[in-house]
């Protein structure tokens, strides 16, 4: 085995213009997978940093109070408990509590619908980590009555930072009700989520829904590894329930988008909903997919180019290679040392072509991300005005795996046919 290794490095070394043809568009395509991958990467650690902390935790302990059975408000009372729950249970992540509403924000100039966070911004640490303040400060958001907007809202309201704007709303017993509060803050846009929601203080949205201290919105859980909701959000019902709640049965599907099922149901009083980010953010995770097939047929269609290529230069190998193989016959070589040899000699050109791709694919995202590329019209879905990529280690080792593999299966069949060559008809062939 040691002395096929050998053969199909020198081979290799010697063939160096069928080499670096081959090896180049073996790494090119590798290369382009990598930076597909970061791009990839990129959308979904900006859904996960921006969309969980301007909508939705990793998990959410929300629910639903019913009035009468046919008029229901997306609030959690007695919440406190709750929270200690969750903290308890989890004394990693990070819990925080947001009031919710939908309403409208009038100016002098002109009005809005628009969704309602009320925060407490001293809380809120992922808040500021996230948001860019163009004009006032968001520290500010810790006073009474005051309120954030992003730059397009701001634009057509035709307010800056110091004017009062009114919030209005429909409190859970059907009043109208309405605050005036001061804009302190002023951010810029990120994306379709920032066209539909604005944020103040916790104290302006209890007063427009009359609401008390004991209750809340939706208790957000941000923990240490998102990939964990699902478990998390299961246990916690599992939890809940325990307390003499009554938990809702999951349903996927962004909350507001529940009110018709909710209001259609003959009971009156509390149910708790607890989801998950992908639940909350359903209408973004269309992205994610969209981009996800992008690449997907874009890396099927580089592969199928490549393999063609390989098989191709592998055919000419064989018919320039004929004497080599009948000699190496003659000598005692088998069948299976031949097809060792070129399938060796196959696996090693990519996987070293595939390294070198792999490499230049991370350097080309890592000056892509530094490179600050406008997003253009594509911003509205990924939250980010300019390009973001991120470095997978472990998509990196997927994409060499998968093109060693695929590159590796289809060169089985030109190396059988070197294999089954006769010596007397390779050498005759030679002569």
């Amino acid at each position: 085995m040691g002395r096929i290794f050998l053969v199909a490095f020198r081979n290799i070394l010697v063939h160096k213009r069928r080499t670096i043809f081959l090896g180049s568009a073996i790494g090119g395509v590798t290369m382009l997978l990598v930076v597909l991958s970061a791009v990839l990467s990129g959308v979904y650690d900006t859904l996960i940093n921006t969309g969980t902390t301007l909508v939705t935790g990793h998990v959410n302990v929300a629910g639903f109070f019913k009035v009468t059975s046919g008029q229901s408000a997306p609030v959690v009372t007695d919440y406190r408990p709750l929270v200690e729950l969750v903290k308890k249970e989890y004394p990693d992540a990070l819990v925080v509590d947001r009031l919710r509403g939908w309403g409208k924000v009038v100016s002098d100039t002109g009005s809005m619908q628009l969704g309602m966070g009320g925060i407490d911004i001293k809380a809120e640490t992922r808040f500021k980590e996230v948001i860019t303040v163009v004009s006032g400060n968001v520290d500010d958001l810790a006073l009474p009555s005051t309120a954030l907007l992003f730059e397009k809202q701001a634009e057509r309201l035709g307010v800056k930072v110091g004017d009062n704007i009114t919030l209005s709303a429909t409190t859970l017993r059907g009043a109208y009700n309405s605050v005036d509060v001061r804009l302190v803050a002023i951010a810029k846009d990120l994306g379709m989520i920032s066209g539909f929601n604005m944020f103040a203080s916790k104290d302006a949205i209890r007063d427009i829904y009359l609401l008390n201290d004991e209750l809340t919105g939706a208790i957000h859980v941000y923990l240490k590894d998102p990939d964990q909701t699902a478990e998390v959000a299961e246990h916690l019902r599992t939890l809940i329930a325990g307390q003499n709640r009554i938990v809702m049965e999951p349903l996927s599907d962004m909350f507001w988008k529940k009110f018709d099922i909710v209001n259609r149901e003959d009971w009156t009083g509390q149910k708790i909903d607890v989801t998950t980010w992908k639940d909350e953010m359903g209408f973004l995770m269309f992205s994610l997919a969209a981009i996800g097939g992008v690449r997907f047929v874009i890396g099927l269609i580089l592969l199928i180019v490549v393999i063609g290529g390989t098989i191709n230069s592998m055919w000419m190998a064989i018919r320039e290679r004929t004497r080599e193989i009948g000699t190496l016959r003659a000598v005692g070589m088998g069948r299976g040392g031949i097809l060792m040899l070129f399938l060796v000699e196959t696996v090693m050109l990519t996987v070293g072509a595939s390294f070198i791709g792999a490499l230049v694919g991370v350097l080309a995202s890592l000056g892509l991300d530094s490179a600050n590329i406008p997003t253009g019209a594509f911003s509205l879905f990924l939250m980010r005005e300019t390009m973001h990529l991120v470095i997978d280690p472990v998509g990196i080792l997927s994409t060499i795996a998968v093109v060693t593999l695929a590159i590796g299966l289809f060169a089985l069949f030109p190396a059988w046919r070197a294999a089954r060559m006769s010596p007397v008809t390779a050498m005759q062939h030679a002569g």
